[in-house]
């Protein structure tokens, strides 16, 4: 008799991070330091930048740049340093 064991390689824990933002320096400057805390803490996440205003005006947020986790906004108007997205990310 023979047994087949398989393993289901979908991770349904995969974080959901999005960044809102017209593509201003700011936002561009978010993107990028989320992107970098992600890859070098080896976050499993995907990373999303959204710049449509309709899209954005969803969230209720007046200022951007926005960064969203999990469906949750986070920070709003302003860059936060690497390590406190790195604390936001790992919760």
């Amino acid at each position: 008799m023979i047994f087949f064991l398989t393993v289901n390689n979908f991770n349904s824990n995969i974080m959901e991070i999005k960044i809102l933002g017209s593509g201003c320096a700011k936002c561009k400057t978010l993107e990028q330091l989320t992107r970098d805390v992600v890859s070098k803490n080896r976050i499993d996440a995907t990373i999303t930048k959204v710049d449509d205003i309709m899209e954005i005006m969803k969230y209720n947020i007046m200022t951007t740049p926005a960064l969203v986790i999990d469906g949750k906004v986070v920070v709003k108007g302003r860059i936060p340093s690497a390590e406190e997205i790195k604390q936001l990310l790992t919760k």
